[in-house]
């Protein structure tokens, strides 16, 4: 038997259902299946082991980021990795023929270091918040920037850029991609169909702190790789600051001079509208008022920076 050309680095904790379904998703040649826990309570460790996969437990005594998992589960695969390695969120599975589909395009584009597809909302119709995903992971075909948490890489690539940034804990998969693109290496998103992800967000509350970690994200995105001509994040962090932080702080202290200043609040109302042509209203007002928690989160990562102060992970679920 041939070796197997691809290994499967799952991460989760406490995915339940989900985690086994992620499993059983695999295709059977894929090999080894590496699942990186991080202190479950739920039996997801004995699940992964009866599924056949090997664990990693993570030492949680140290700080803990999905990059620092996926740094694990990859060791994990040393001495003898596969040549493609996909990497894979718990709470997702794999579409049928992705796999076969992302291999034979790295095969054919050896300057292509990670291939991903179209990641859909498996329950778009249970919460807005779920469908706002949905629509977020719809990104263009072709040559990309970067990529998402679910990704089929070139196993020589990844070692060579030295992984994901562990200190991370968001943005990660971004970051990753700019360092592969800075040493020549190509980012592809393929029109194929790539894996069904499980939000499970049923609250304001959650999309709140889901759309704070980006901006978190933003922030310390552009504080490593803002300058020329890579200016990554910028872009995102200037909007959530403008947009989540100077308008409204300008027309809440302009009213103290005069209530006329509030009108300076009418720009988000005019945004939406301007927006909503192009990517519909439910949308286009998230998308605005998204920069309000985004504008928190780059807060905060700045708090943490200047105060000397490790920013923790920010969990929706």
């Amino acid at each position: 038997m041939p070796a197997p050309r691809v290994a499967a680095i799952l991460i989760g904790r406490n995915e339940g259902p989900r985690l086994v379904a992620a499993l059983a998703a695999l295709p059977p040649d894929v090999a080894p299946v590496i699942y990186v826990d991080s202190g479950s309570t739920d039996g997801s460790v004995a699940a992964a082991r009866a599924a056949g996969a090997r664990v990693v437990a993570l030492d949680m005594t140290r700080p803990f980021t999905a990059a620092r998992a996926r740094n694990e589960g990859f060791a994990a695969l040393a001495p003898d990795r596969p040549d493609y390695v996909q990497f894979i969120d718990g709470d997702c599975t794999l579409v049928p023929g992705w796999i076969e589909t992302a291999t034979a395009f790295l095969d054919a584009h050896p300057a292509a270091a990670v291939a991903c597809g179209r990641r859909r909302e498996r329950f778009p119709e249970a919460s807005v918040w779920n469908r706002l995903c949905d629509a977020e992971w719809d990104t263009p075909v072709g040559r990309a920037t970067a990529c998402g948490g679910d990704a089929l890489m070139r196993t020589a690539a990844f070692a060579a850029a030295g992984g994901y940034n562990p200190g991370l804990i968001a943005g990660e998969e971004p970051e990753l991609c700019v360092r592969l693109r800075a040493a020549g290496w190509e980012i592809w998103r393929l029109d194929a169909e790539m894996t069904l992800h499980d939000a499970a967000m049923t609250r304001f509350r959650q999309w709140w702190k889901r759309t704070r970690r980006a901006g978190h994200a933003f922030a310390e995105g552009a504080a490593i790789h803002g300058r020329p001509p890579e200016r990554h994040f910028v872009t995102e962090t200037r909007r959530a600051v403008i947009w989540g932080a100077a308008l409204p702080l300008a027309a809440l202290a302009g009213a103290v001079m005069s209530p006329w200043a509030l009108l300076l609040l009418l720009l988000y109302p005019v945004q939406i509208l301007r927006l909503a042509p192009r990517m519909g209203l439910t949308r286009a007002t998230f998308l605005t008022l998204g920069k309000l928690p985004e504008a928190v989160g780059v807060a905060e990562y700045w708090f943490g920076r200047l105060s000397g102060r490790r920013a923790g992970l920010i969990e929706y679920k």
